[in-house]
């Protein structure tokens, strides 16, 4: 459901991006092991670096995820509404209500 304020409220998809991020850092280590048993110590550690992205990046996930509903609403938390500024939109009709005629 789209509320027209998502830049401002967007909602953040954590447990999708939680699996993809176990699912990185599973075949980036697993590639980093096989790599270093082949002798290949250029793929071992490109792939050890992406491994550590992963990691790091699971971690703020984990983290942000902990946070609770108020960081990361789930299904049963309606939309935030929009913003509105009356103090900057004095004067143009705007949030009034009423159509703006010049």
């Amino acid at each position: 459901m789209r509320t027209g304020n998502e830049p401002v409220n967007a909602r953040s998809p954590l447990r999708m991006r939680f699996w993809l991020s176990v699912w990185g850092l599973i075949w980036c280590g697993g590639a980093a092991a096989v790599f270093a048993l082949v002798a290949a110590p250029v793929l071992a550690g490109v792939c050890a670096a992406l491994a550590l992205i992963a990691l790091v990046d699971l971690a703020v996930i984990v983290h942000r995820m902990r946070q609770g509903p108020r960081f990361q609403p789930g299904r049963d938390v309606p939309p935030y509404e929009p913003v509105r500024d009356d103090r900057r939109r004095a004067g143009r009709g705007f949030g009034t209500g009423r159509p703006h005629h010049p």
